[in-house]
């Protein structure tokens, strides 16, 4: 049974940046982050593959956000520059014990989420 904990949300002023993290319990096959804005669906952020290292964001994320991993620790990495209010939402870290990590329907593990806010 794989658990996720994330850490690293906080609040920061308009351009500034931030870095989340995600542990999992065991080696999953694929790791990412959602979010979740106000009034807002939960939605696919980046994802990357923890055999290849294939990263995938968002393309209007692109640029801005960066996925990366620690696959010695089972771990995945958000790193976000340049945030915009739009940017605030609860950011959960999600894996899959399956394939293929390009596919936002893979997902189906999650942790509890950490909230960042931007104003």
């Amino acid at each position: 049974h794989v658990q996720l904990v994330e850490s690293g949300g906080d609040s920061v002023q308009p351009g500034g940046s931030l870095r989340l993290s995600c542990v999992a319990s065991m080696p999953t096959r694929c790791m990412g982050w959602f979010r979740q804005g106000p009034g807002k669906e939960r939605q696919g952020v980046a994802g990357i593959g923890v055999g290849d290292g294939a990263r995938y964001v968002v393309d209007s994320l692109k640029g801005r956000f960066t996925i990366s991993m620690d696959k010695g620790k089972n771990a995945v990495y958000l790193e976000m520059r340049d945030l915009d209010p739009e940017d605030t939402a609860m950011y959960y870290c999600a894996a899959s014990l399956r394939r293929p990590c390009a596919l936002w329907t893979t997902y189906d593990i999650y942790g509890q989420g950490t909230q960042v806010t931007v104003s």
